[in-house]
């Protein structure tokens, strides 16, 4: 147990002795720095059932602690708040506990408790971009931190690989392309692919606007323009089967997936298990007629096939149209019982897609309960705001969307151009600074995504994000090569380096922060896993950098006269870093040895 889990098993016991009450929970929050303390047991939520003055029950509580605990000397009261002074020694105790533990904060792999993680889920009529990259980081760093608290992880996407919209970049290369290939473009397989969905665009518009001099009205135009019409054609042909069709659909998806693999692998991410609509679109028919015989479903007068939601203070949703052909509702409920039979062991999956999906998720998830699947209670809907640039949305029919692989560059070459500034690079080789540059930039991308609630909307700055100073990556990553130089300059040797702390030695007050901060790595890899939120690993790694820059300005490590104080502070250190590259590694950030 940690000292909190402590102080509450004897909080409750205190309040049990003194009152005859049966205390149901305790609230603590950290001490404010103003006050003295280490841990705040709040009062006031305890007036619903233990009755009086608040700082009078904080001073029985209080007292009662500092006799009964040998970890707590001391107390204040300050209005409802009890602020605990905890000693020395437990904090001594503990970083000894912890300080060779390579895995600490990190549980062991449940067999049971499997999860199926999806995310990416591009369509393959362009390049990722920027908005994917969001998707992508989150997923997988989801997933990274389900794996660190115990669950068995199956990573997956379901690729968007049919429908109008591929064919639409199908026929502009058919008709535009004059045989044009990857190779012989030198352009990545998704990139050429997506150049010709925005020519697609470009003619239908021109089209557009052509019937409509014309005299036809605009949404006549829209639904007639003769590329709309060739586009929906071939889609035709393509779900005939049609072999010219086909072979194309082929040719051209085959140049795109080894283009999201480029940058997959640039991005840093990984997949255990591919999906395909044009394998699962079919998929959901057999379950909807069996919820037809079970009355989930309703049949309507023209054919079509519907679930009544309103009881649950949602609507009407179709899941099979009339003429028997699936909506998206149908294949994705088809798609997740199709997972649970590739993964049995799985007893949840988590849904990394853009918030505009909301609605449907909670139909989704809603239907699959109804139809008696006990794994729909562990469905999560990971959902997550737009990523905007500070010229405004992108657009991908109009090719103005910022693409991965662009924005991996640039990200690379501003990390290049702010490191050759600070001048700190002259004993590199050329591909030590090219790698280093590399996991600079990407760091700052990553982290300045994932520091944000996934909630939340962000405005991407890719200037602002790679900034050695403040709540950004390379801030972190600076620290972490600082702490490895500091190792380097110690040169302790193994022994040195295991040598327990004396359980008597009296902690500087910025020692004892950093283990206090230390203590909670594993409650906070928790608190993420349970709400899907990398940002909570990647604010705690900068508090946890914040306090130990401030434990390296006013603490000497190596320069220390006494011998045991000093391998402390390097052990400590060494700790800090171990700790910094695990919450990374958690949201798939490197960390150099050397800045």
């Amino acid at each position: 147990m940690n000292i909190q889990e402590v102080i509450q098993t004897k909080v409750i016991e205190a309040v049990a002795s003194i009152y005859n009450i049966s205390l149901p929970t305790v609230e603590f929050q950290p001490t404010r720095k103003d006050f003295e303390g280490d841990i705040t047991l709040v009062v006031f939520p305890m007036l619903r059932y233990v009755k009086g003055n608040p700082e009078q029950i904080g001073i029985q509580i209080g007292s009662y602690l500092e006799r009964e605990l040998n970890e707590v000397q001391g107390f204040n009261v300050i209005k409802g708040f009890l602020n605990l002074v905890i000693s020395d020694s437990y904090y001594t105790k503990f970083f000894n506990s912890i300080k060779d533990d390579y895995s600490y904060g990190r549980k062991h792999e449940q067999e049971s408790n499997a999860v199926l993680v999806e995310y990416s889920s591009p369509n393959t009529n362009k390049p990722l971009h920027l908005g994917h990259i969001r998707n992508n980081l989150l997923g997988y760093s989801v997933a990274e931190i389900l794996k660190a608290n115990g669950n068995k992880v199956y990573k997956t996407q379901i690729i968007n690989d049919r429908g109008i919209h591929i064919c639409k970049s199908m026929l502009a290369w058919q008709m535009f392309g004059n045989g044009e290939t990857p190779q012989s473009t030198g352009l990545k397989g998704d990139k050429l692919t997506g150049l010709y969905y925005v020519k697609f665009d470009q003619v239908y518009k021109k089209e557009v606007q052509d019937l409509i001099a014309s005299g036809m009205d605009k949404i006549q135009a829209e639904r007639e323009a003769p590329m709309l019409l060739k586009a929906q054609k071939m889609l035709r042909k393509w779900e005939a089967g049609d072999s010219e069709v086909v072979s194309l659909w082929k040719k051209m998806n085959g140049w795109v997936y080894d283009g999201f693999d480029k940058t997959y692998a640039n991005l840093g991410v990984d997949f255990d298990k591919l999906y395909y609509e044009s394998e699962t679109y079919l998929l959901g028919k057999d379950v909807i007629a069996e919820g037809i015989e079970n009355g989930i479903f309703y049949i309507k007068e023209d054919g079509s096939v519907w679930i009544d939601l309103t009881d649950e203070g949602l609507d009407e949703k179709i899941v099979l149209r009339a003429d028997g052909t699936a909506v998206y509702m149908t294949q994705d409920i088809g798609t997740a019982i199709q997972r649970v039979k590739d993964f049995p062991d799985i007893g949840g999956m988590v849904y990394t897609v853009g918030n505009e999906q909301d609605y449907h998720f909670k139909v989704l998830f809603l239907i699959l309960k109804k139809l008696g699947y006990s794994w729909a209670e562990h469905l999560y809907h990971l959902s997550y705001g737009m990523v905007d640039l500070p010229e405004g949305k992108m657009k991908s029919r109009e090719g103005t969307v910022v693409d991965a692989d662009d924005l991996i560059d640039e990200m690379t070459n501003t990390a290049a151009k702010i490191s050759q500034e600070l001048g700190k690079l002259d004993d590199y080789s050329e591909e030590e600074k090219q790698k280093l540059y590399r996991i600079i930039g990407l760091g700052a991308l990553k982290y300045y995504i994932l520091k944000v609630d996934p909630k939340k909307r962000i405005l991407f700055n890719p200037e602002e994000s790679v900034d050695f100073q403040g709540n950004t990556g390379p801030f972190i990553q600076y620290t972490y090569a600082r702490i490895q130089s500091i190792l380097r300059k110690a040169n302790l040797s193994a022994n040195d380096l295991l040598n327990p702390l004396k359980k008597d030695l009296e902690l500087h007050a910025k020692e004892k922060e950093l283990i206090k901060l230390l203590e909670i790595y594993p409650e906070t890899v928790q608190l993420a896993a349970e709400n899907y939120s990398p940002a909570l690993i990647a604010n705690y790694s900068y508090d946890l950098v914040k306090e130990f820059n401030s434990f390296y300005q006013q603490v000497s490590i190596l320069g220390e006269s006494e011998e045991a104080i000093r391998i402390f502070r390097v052990q400590l250190a060494k700790k800090v870093g171990e700790v910094i590259k695990s919450a990374f590694q958690l949201l798939g950030i490197e960390v150099p040895v050397r800045m």
